[in-house]
Parts: structure tokens; sequence; C-alpha cells
């Protein structure tokens, strides 16, 4: 059993930390059950079940810190851990970055666990294969999935007074179908924290329906189009710009958030009015722990509001050097949708791709936030409001930021990795070749 109550996670970690004779100690415990199914050409071919729990000690004797870890809580052994991160600490040079562990902190209580995704059995796992299975086979299309599912916890305690605690469970799913003549291709993804959220048989109807319209996708040029994307290959453009939300690498000339004049881009307008993303851990869609792992409150915050960069990060060490407090790295990014549906996004296109979703991105330009990458599982070519044929997938050359400030409508939001993100119709995206893989 490696899910411990709040109580039962306290003890152990209070007994350890009663071990240190360090100047100061931090103290993480964490444990999942996490089941799995995995199939591939029809039929499932592996399936499992892992338990996992460990505990790690980080002492510091002034700047110098060791770590340790172990996976055996009885007093032996933690009071064995804990020496032991004692020994590496005075062996270690000084971290001159060094930040001393934090007071006793306040936190929301978090919404990321449910008991019906914790309770998920084999016989669960076994029927969402056949959801993808059966219906594939009928329309002479082969699956290729995996259901994994987990419940977590994680606690922290340290010599200054903190205590923190989470418990959460997890669902991912994903499934390719693939045509058996090999000329069409579709895939869908789907996560949730709470299962009971969960269509299999909806989410692999999307998958098939992919595939079967995708066959014998057509050759056309490459150029600037109008672009529909789906949530899918909305995030995989813009978890990349997410990441550039970092105060230090902005202040020290290194990211897209960098200013000409050697500042930072907070307080600039860098896209459309109508983009506005914050982070929510206390959002029902997209719930995530209210700590982050230094043990700091996450609260919503703002990150663009009508296009104008209102907050970048700062850890506890770089905000100490510019004087400012510190802003935790959000845990989840929820981009504000808009009114218009899919079905009315295809209606007003006269001429543009549909985009599933893409893959092997790669950065051109850190500077600029310049990607490339491919199309794939499903590209489709609209005009005059209808979709007319699948389309051979492109590579394509294009920046969040460009994407953002060509921006035609918002749509639904969809939970994508854990984010909130809408279809998105963008003018003027940049097709450079194309790919003959289906």
């Amino acid at each position: 059993m490696a899910i411990y109550t709040k109580e039962e996670a306290k003890k152990i970690l209070e007994k350890a930390l009663s071990f240190s004779k360090a100047d100061a100690c931090e103290i993480n415990l964490s444990g999942s059950n996490s089941g799995n199914i995995r199939y591939a050409r029809n039929t499932v071919s592996t399936a499992g079940y892992r338990s996992t729990q460990s505990l790690a000690v980080q002492s510091s004797f002034g700047k110098k810190v060791g770590t340790a870890t172990i996976d055996e809580f009885d007093d032996a052994s933690l009071e064995k851990v804990v020496r032991r991160a004692e020994e590496l600490a005075q062996l270690s040079p000084e971290n001159p970055e060094f930040m001393a562990p934090l007071g006793p902190q306040t936190y929301d209580e978090a919404i990321t666990y449910k008991e019906s995704t914790a309770n998920i059995t084999p016989e669960y796992r076994a029927e969402v294969a056949s959801k993808s299975i059966v219906p594939a086979a009928e329309k002479d299309v082969t699956a290729a999935g995996f259901l994994d599912d987990s419940a977590e916890f994680s606690a922290m305690i340290n010599s200054n007074g903190l205590f923190a605690y989470n418990q959460s469970t997890d669902v991912d799913f994903t499934v390719t179908m693939r045509t058996n003549d090999g000329t069409g291709s579709g895939w869908v993804t789907r996560d949730y924290n709470d299962i009971n959220k969960f269509d299999a048989s909806e989410a692999s109807k999307v998958a098939i329906d992919k595939a079967v319209m995708s066959r014998e996708a057509r050759a056309i040029e490459p150029g600037k189009y109008t672009v529909i994307l789906e949530p899918a290959a909305a995030s995989d453009l813009l978890r990349n710009m997410f990441r550039s939300f970092d105060a230090r690498s902005a202040d020290e000339g290194r990211s897209f958030m960098s200013a000409k004049d050697g500042g930072t881009k907070l307080g600039q307008k860098i896209v459309d009015e109508r983009v506005n993303i914050w982070s929510d851990p206390l959002n029902p869609d997209v719930p995530t722990s209210t700590w982050n792992g230094a043990g700091q409150p996450l609260k919503k915050t703002s990150w663009i509001e009508n296009g104008v960069v209102k907050n970048l990060a700062y850890d506890r060490y770089w905000a100490e050097q510019k004087g400012v407090e510190p802003v935790p790295f959000p845990s989840n990014a929820i981009m504000e949708g808009g009114d218009e549906s899919f079905e009315d996004m295809i209606k007003g296109t006269k001429k543009g791709i549909l985009v599933t979703r893409f893959w092997y991105i790669r950065s051109v330009d850190p500077q600029t936030l310049l990607y490339t990458g491919l199309t794939r599982d499903g590209t489709f070519y609209i005009e005059n409001g209808q979709i007319k044929f699948p389309v051979k997938n492109f590579r394509f050359n294009e920046s969040p930021i460009i994407m953002l400030n060509n921006l035609e409508s918002l749509g639904e939001q969809v939970r994508v990795n854990g984010n909130l993100i809408p279809y998105m119709k963008i003018r003027d995206f940049t097709f450079t070749s194309l790919s003959d893989a289906v």
C-alpha cells in the first residue's frame, strides 16, 4: 500500500526529521498506485499494476547540501537515510544559490483526488480496450492505445516548521487508429482527474472517424493557410510558449521574454488582445496541487491579460536577487476560449486546413519562439465552409507568438495534458513542405 493518509505521512516525516543533526533539513515523501493496459494490432499486448513509494532527505550545513533517498520507512532505515544525506552534505561544495527552507505556509484544500479514479479495476481497463478494438475492427481499422491511471500522494516537512500534503488521481488515454490499407490515420487523447468524465467509446470513435476520413490523402501546395487548430495541436505549440515565462532567463537575455533594452517584456502587449492565459490549481476541470516542490502556495495567477504580459515566474533565489516577491511557476495553463463553435469555424472558412495535432516539434529560434514540426493523424482541406478531402501531412515553421497575433477566432476550451486550451482559427499559418508519412 503506497498511499498514506495525511496523518500517516506526517508521522513518518516527523520521525525522519527527529534524526536530523543538520543546520536545515527538508524531507519529501511520495507514493503511487497505478495501473495500465496497452493494446496494438487490435489485441491487448500488456497490462500491469505498480505500487511505489519513496522518501528523500535534503540536509544542509550552511550552503552545503546533500540528498539521499530510501523506500523503507522503519526507524533504522529513516535514521540511515538522514545520516547519509548529512554525510553527502559535508562532502559537497557550497551552493551559492542555496535558500533556507520556508517556514510554515497556509495552503488551499486541493480538489485533485477522486475515489472513483483510485478504484479503477483491471476489468475496467479491459473494457476500455474493448471499446476501441471492437469498433475499430468493424470499420476495417487497427487500434493501438494506452490507458494509464494512478492515485498518488506527496508530502513534505522541514526543520523550519513547514508541512504540506496532497493526494491526487489521474487517468491518461491515447489511441491511434490506422486504416488497414495503410493510407489513413486518426488519433485522440483524453486526460482527467475524474474517471467519470471519460468516455472510451466517444474518444475511440473520434480517432476511428479521423482514420477513415483521412484515407488516400492528396498533396496540395505548402504555403500560408488559414488553419483551424484542434486543442491538442494548439497545445503542442503553446506549451513551448508557457516555458518562456521564466523571469531569470528573461532578465539574463536568454528567452523570448527578454526585451531589447535589457529588461523583460513584463507589461508589454505581445499577442492579440483576446488572448487571456492564467493558472489556477482550484479550477474544477484541471485541478492541481496547491503547493509546489519548494513548498510555496500556488494561487490563481494571470500570465497574459488582454494580450499583455502580466507576470513572470520568479523562484525564491531570483526574487531575492531582484528584490521582488517570488511568483511560483504555474502548475497548469488555462487559455480563455470563445463562443464560436467548431462547426461554425469550418463553415466560416473559405480556404483552409484543419489540423488534428503536431509532432516532432523542434526549436528553430528561441529568441522568437520559432518552431518547426509536422502535422499528423488527420489533416484536412477546407473549402467554402466544408471539409473537402484529406491532405498529406505538412512540415510547418511557426511561432506561437505570431500565431496568437494572427488569431481570427476562439472556440470551446478542452482539457489537454492537464491544461485548458480552446479551438483556434489562425490566419497565415506557414507550411513549408510536404511529408509523405501517414
